[in-house]
C-alpha cells in the first residue's frame, strides 16, 4: 500500500491515471477543507487543489531527466517572481499541495494522500485550539498620526502616550501629501481600551486635527 505504484521500467498509462485520479481528488478534498480556515478568493482554492497533480505530473515526466529538471526548476522561479505575496495561510498550503505533488510523482500515492488530508486536519485542528493567541498579542495597536511638516514629531506625543499607553514603540516616519505631511507609525499597547476616543482626542490637538487610525496591530510587508 505505501510502496511506489511505478515500476522501474516506466510509468504504465494505468499508473498515471490511478496517481492523477488520487492527487486530483484528495487535492480537491483538502482545499475544501482549508477554506474553511483560509480567508481567500474561489480560484485560489481551485489552484490549490489542482497543484498536487500539476506538480506530480512535472516530477513524472522529468524523473530522472536532469536537464529537464532544471529547465522546470527555471520555469517555476519565473512563476515565482510573476506571483503577487500572498498571506502566511496561503503560503503555507501551496507549500503543503507542492509537498504532496512531489509524493505523488515519486508513485506514492499513499502517501500523498496522508499529506494532503493529513495536514489539512491538523491545520483545522490548531486553528480551533486557543493556542498561540497571547493575550499582549491582542492587546497590541497600530497608531499612525498625520502631522504637519512643520511640526517637530520627536517627543511631540511622549507626555499623551505616558499618560494612555501601557507602552508604545515608533515603527517609522513616511512623508505624504506630496511631502507637505508625515505620518508616524507606533505599535502601542493601551492602559484602558475604553479611553481610546479620549486618547485620540487629546492627539488631535496636537497634530492640527488631521488623520489619526487606531488598528489592529499585524506585521505587513509595510506597515506605513
Amino acid at each position: 500500500m505505501f510502496d511506489s505504484i511505478y515500476t522501474s521500467t516506466g510509468v504504465s498509462a494505468s499508473q498515471f491515471f490511478i496517481m492523477a485520479a488520487a492527487s486530483i481528488v484528495s487535492g480537491f478534498l483538502y482545499a475544501w477543507i482549508m477554506s474553511f480556515r483560509i480567508r481567500a478568493k474561489k480560484r485560489f482554492f481551485i489552484v490549490t487543489a489542482v497543484v498536487p497533480f500539476i506538480v506530480a505530473a512535472v516530477i513524472t515526466f522529468v524523473s530522472g531527466n536532469i536537464g529537464a529538471g532544471v529547465a522546470v526548476g527555471g520555469a517555476f522561479s519565473l512563476i515565482r517572481f510573476r506571483s503577487a505575496p500572498g498571506s502566511a495561510d496561503e503560503i503555507s498550503s501551496l507549500l503543503i499541495a507542492m509537498g504532496s505533488g512531489i509524493a505523488f510523482g515519486m508513485g506514492y500515492v499513499a502517501y500523498g494522500v496522508i499529506i494532503l488530508v493529513g495536514m489539512a486536519l491538523i491545520y483545522l485542528v490548531l486553528s480551533l485550539l486557543p493556542i498561540f493567541e497571547h493575550k499582549f498579542m491582542t492587546e497590541e495597536r497600530m497608531l499612525r498620526i498625520t502631522i504637519p511638516e512643520s511640526l517637530e514629531y520627536s517627543g511631540a506625543f511622549d507626555d499623551t502616550f505616558r499618560h494612555y499607553l501601557r507602552s508604545y514603540e515608533n515603527t517609522g516616519v513616511k512623508t505624504t501629501g506630496m511631502g507637505s505631511m508625515f505620518r508616524l507609525s507606533f505599535r502601542i499597547v493601551m492602559k484602558d481600551p475604553a479611553e481610546e476616543k479620549a486618547f485620540i482626542d487629546e492627539l488631535r490637538t496636537k497634530n492640527g486635527n488631521l488623520e489619526i487610525s487606531v488598528l489592529p496591530y499585524t506585521e505587513p510587508q509595510n506597515q506605513l
